[in-house]
């Protein structure tokens, strides 16, 4: 969902390492890798699914796949994040083959906790949601984090990213300000219990610290 290359739309000559070193990952062709990390991400889902149909979510369903879908949307999102990063370390095209695929699954996840808060919980009551979106901080923070991506979703083929131009790497930019939204969201909402939500938080401030210091260096 972040931008895709800075010289997007530039196909490299037909021998180049680029072109080599970003359709393998080590010894392991892209289509087999994308395949695995296809299946690695969703199996949090259908894990989520049988649990719900084998009735292993608890007395509270409904809370268990709020929480459930919520942190693995905060989890993917800052995954999605981290592959600009593992490409400067690494020094390898690879991540950024990933980086789509990583950004539309977090969205789907924060899509299915959405929908899970609207429906299951609220019985889409829009002015019960209304309300909450006014008076409780953690779920405005949620909502802005979820408008953000909503368009950053939208937008994230290589051919819309070819017609938006330069404006297409702006707009992605905002990724960042979700991510500071949606960990908000997080740290809010654990009222007390604050360790996993300032682990997510001590993430996101490494990422952000090496993307500025990419942009300033």
């Amino acid at each position: 969902m972040n931008a895709i290359s800075e010289n997007i739309g530039v196909k490299p000559p037909r021998n180049s390492a680029v072109k080599r070193t970003g359709s393998r990952v080590g010894p392991l062709p892209m289509w087999l890798c994308k395949c695995v990390v296809f299946l690695a991400l969703l199996s949090p889902f259908m894990w989520m699914v049988y649990a719900l149909l084998t009735n292993q979510l608890g007395a509270n369903p409904i809370d268990a796949i709020t929480d459930f879908t919520g942190e693995w949307s905060l989890r993917i999102l800052l995954l999605s994040l981290a592959m600009t990063p593992l490409r400067i370390v690494l020094k390898a095209v690879w991540p950024i083959r990933f980086r789509r695929m990583v950004g539309l699954f977090a969205f789907f996840y924060v899509s299915a906790h959405l929908l899970t808060y609207l429906y299951l919980d609220q019985q889409f009551d829009w002015k019960a949601i209304f309300h909450d979106v006014i008076e409780r901080p953690y779920i405005t923070v949620g909502t802005l984090a979820f408008l953000i991506m909503l368009p950053l979703a939208i937008t994230s083929s290589k051919r819309i990213a070819r017609k938006m131009g330069k404006s297409w790497n702006a707009l992605h930019r905002f990724v960042y300000i979700a991510a500071v939204a949606a960990v908000l969201h997080y740290i809010w909402l654990a009222r007390g219990n604050l360790v996993e939500p300032l682990i997510y938080l001590v993430i996101l401030a490494a990422l952000l610290l090496i993307r500025v210091k990419k942009m300033l260096g």
